[in-house]
């Protein structure tokens, strides 16, 4: 039995006994089939190799040895973090439960063995803030076509809107149509967000200028709208959009939640009281095994 499967082998037993909800595997080695009840999940990060070869007749064999150390910690810390980013997307998308996640992460010529427990998860507990105002099942479902335009766009290009989801009366009020609204007349099953029938064409219309209206309880108001806001004093991150911004401020004015995907890389942010509450750099998934 090679040092691989010791690895595996140890990470099964670990989160057999800790009675894990996942195990994720983050690397570029493939481990085959892998003996056990628990959902086995596999996510490769594409990423410069961080352990450079080291050539400079200046530095000591110590400074070399201190420079590469450093360097397989650094790659190690992103991995780590990256368990913990998958591991939360996954549940967000309720591919996994809350508890306890099993890491197996590879770095050069090494490998670890992390516990997350999802309970002190930074974008879990985020999410859990969101859910005070927003119910848990309605949150999810607009999540999950915000994933989807963030990693696959439409018709191959990638494209950026925002879903401004609650306090639905008071958000029309301040807001216009840029369009015709193409919801107006339909029937309350052809625009509600729980329904994934419906998804599809939510994910057309996330084509056209504006945002999309879903009131509190899950039903489309209204896609191309226009925020009629005053957005001086809202702060967001640089280099980001009028959407983003507008969407940001219609959460200070009500009492609502903005989630916004950005054209350029799929990044998505999630607003309450007029600031950032979640920012999610990469929205990739990760491939069940088992």
């Amino acid at each position: 039995m090679d040092s691989t499967e010791l690895v595996v082998n140890a990470a099964v037993r670990l989160a057999e006994r800790l009675k894990s909800t996942a195990i994720i595997i983050s690397g570029e080695v493939f481990f085959g089939k892998i003996e056990t009840s628990i959902p086995v999940y596999f996510a490769i990060r594409k990423q410069k190799n961080l352990i450079d070869h080291l050539v400079t007749s200046s530095k000591t064999k110590e400074e070399h040895f201190k420079e590469t150390l450093d360097k397989i910690g650094q790659q190690a810390a992103g991995k780590t973090e990256y368990v913990e980013n998958i591991s939360a997307i996954e549940f967000m998308m309720e591919e996994i439960e809350e508890g306890t996640v099993v890491g197996i992460i590879e770095s050069k010529d090494s490998y670890a063995i992390i516990v997350h427990n999802l309970a002190d998860n930074h974008l879990v507990k985020k999410l859990a803030e969101c859910e005070e105002r927003i119910s848990s099942d309605i949150l999810r479902a607009v999540l999950k076509v915000a994933f989807d335009i963030s990693n696959t766009g439409r018709e191959s290009k990638q494209i950026g809107t925002a879903f401004i989801v609650g306090d639905a009366e008071e958000v029309m009020i301040r807001s216009h149509q840029m369009i015709l609204n193409p919801y107006t007349g339909q029937k309350d099953e052809d625009r509600n967000i729980l329904d994934k029938k419906n998804w599809e064409s939510v994910k057309e219309f996330a084509q056209l200028d504006g945002v999309f209206i879903i009131s509190e309880e899950g039903k489309i108001e209204a896609a191309g709208r226009y925020l009629d806001v005053d957005a001086r004093d809202i702060s967001v991150e640089k280099g980001l959009g009028g959407r983003h911004v507008s969407a940001a401020a219609i959460t200070r004015d009500t009492v609502s939640i903005a989630i916004t995907v950005s054209e350029s890389g799929g990044v998505m942010h999630i607003y309450m009281d007029g600031k950032e509450l979640i920012h999610i750099e990469s929205t990739e998934r990760a491939i069940r095994m088992c």
